[in-house]
């Protein structure tokens, strides 16, 4: 036995395996070259990267963020409105109200000395009570 008739004990190098699966021959229903027929990155299709911006609402308890009123006294009323009719129109002059989508509820925190009128505003029971005994009027 000699180095040069030493052989190693498998066959040398392995035929390439092609089409392993799919029963399509040769090219494995790839075609020939080409982007297409090599693995790896392919070109994505543009509506999966589109559904992957667009924001989503997980979560099985989503919920709406919920609008909350902005919340005004009674003894606000009193002291910085002018008039004595309180709608929207008139909160937002008086700067109550910042926008004329924003929701306003009035309180009966403090205490008022006038008698108003309210019209089309949401108010507590305990407004209403103190409105109706300074001798304003509710109109809903």
């Amino acid at each position: 036995m000699r180095l040069h008739t030493l052989r190693p004990p498998y066959k040398g190098k392995l035929k390439k395996r092609i089409g392993r699966g799919g029963k399509r021959g040769t090219y494995s229903g790839r075609g020939m070259k080409g982007q297409r027929a090599r693995a790896g990155h392919r070109i994505r299709p543009a509506l999966r990267d589109l559904t992957g911006r667009i924001p989503k609402l997980r979560g099985t308890k989503f919920r709406g963020k919920s609008k909350r009123p902005s919340v005004l006294d009674v003894s606000q009323l009193s002291r910085r409105l002018e008039g004595s009719v309180v709608t929207r129109k008139s909160l937002e002059d008086a700067g109550f109200i910042s926008r004329s989508r924003q929701t306003v509820k009035i309180l009966g925190d403090g205490e008022i000395t006038r008698a108003i009128t309210v019209r089309g505003v949401p108010l507590s029971r305990s407004a209403k009570e103190k409105i109706i005994k300074a001798g304003g009027k509710v109109e809903e």
